[in-house]
């Protein structure tokens, strides 16, 4: 909880924009901590700055907020073990037992927290341009300034963003082909199938396992094959899960405690990320089912 408080007509100002600062940081970061740093920080700058030199308050703090969450994300791409520390999103837990995952009002949120998903594939710049402008509705000239190009390249920026991202949306069957693609790597853990592992498996998948250590990351397909067998126990004894509105499974010990979550994104036909949670702290304060 940030110690700011409404004492002047600046700090007023600032609370009045502190949840859509926070909105756009969390959407460009995907992280809850560093978004309320990133905001913070913006906050420290604005203590500093002559106020009678801003001329539109709220477009200064959009343009501060995204330099510091560029940043960020520049800084997680040099040094990419420190990308993954404590930034998975919430996960949103449901049975997979619906026809239509979007047809179901109680998922909303969790479709909504899949877009993070899809938006960690993104470049820092593509990302930024098309958080700002797509969904926050930040003018391309003003995104321009931010990324330190014109509002043509931004524009740019953010239509090939656009198009990622339409791409990676959940298809008209509900699902089914994800979850189809999802079993055929499951069933091929299970077999030990490597050829069939690369076969749907993305050749830049990324593999993020929540331990109680940390983070584990593994990239490309080979060497996310190569480790399949972590997931080998789910095609059997899993139960299908809506993880942040994706295709997921959830696996239990013998005594009825959660062994792990998985979740997986897909897009034309292949797996570009897999999450999975073994983490038992996490696990514990999870919204999980009893087991089937």
């Amino acid at each position: 909880m940030s110690d700011t408080r409404p004492t002047d007509p600046v700090a007023e100002a600032f609370e009045s924009q502190r949840d859509r600062l926070r909105s756009v940081a969390y959407r460009v970061l995907g992280s809850h901590a560093d978004a309320e740093d990133a905001v913070q920080e913006a906050w420290l700058r604005l203590s500093r700055q002559d106020t009678s030199t801003i001329d539109n308050l709220a477009g200064w703090l959009t343009t501060v907020v995204g330099r510091i969450s560029l940043d960020v994300l520049r800084s997680r791409q040099t040094r990419p073990e420190a990308s993954y520390d404590e930034r998975l999103p919430e996960l949103a837990m449901a049975l997979d037992d619906a026809p239509a995952p979007e047809d179901d009002a109680l998922l909303a949120d969790s479709v909504g927290l899949a877009l993070l998903v899809v938006l960690d594939s993104l470049g820092p710049s593509e990302r930024l341009a098309f958080v700002l402008h797509d969904l926050f509705g930040v003018p391309f000239d003003q995104v321009g300034e931010i990324l330190g190009k014109s509002a043509a390249a931004a524009k740019m920026l953010a239509s090939r963003a656009r198009r990622k991202v339409q791409g990676a949306d959940r298809p008209a069957d509900g699902g089914r082909q994800q979850r189809a693609v999802v079993q055929a790597f499951l069933t091929a853990a299970r077999l030990g199938d490597f050829d069939e592992l690369l076969r749907v498996l993305h050749p830049e998948v990324k593999l993020t396992v929540d331990t109680p250590s940390g983070m584990v990351v593994t990239l490309g397909a080979t060497e996310v094959a190569a480790g399949a067998q972590l997931s080998a126990s789910a095609a059997t004894h899993g139960q299908p899960m809506l993880v942040n509105g994706l295709p997921g499974v959830v696996t239990w010990r013998g005594d009825g405690t959660p062994l792990s979550v998985l979740a997986f994104a897909v897009a034309d036909g292949r797996i570009t990320e897999i999450t999975v949670v073994v983490d038992p702290a996490k696990l514990a304060r999870m919204n999980l089912p009893d087991p089937a």
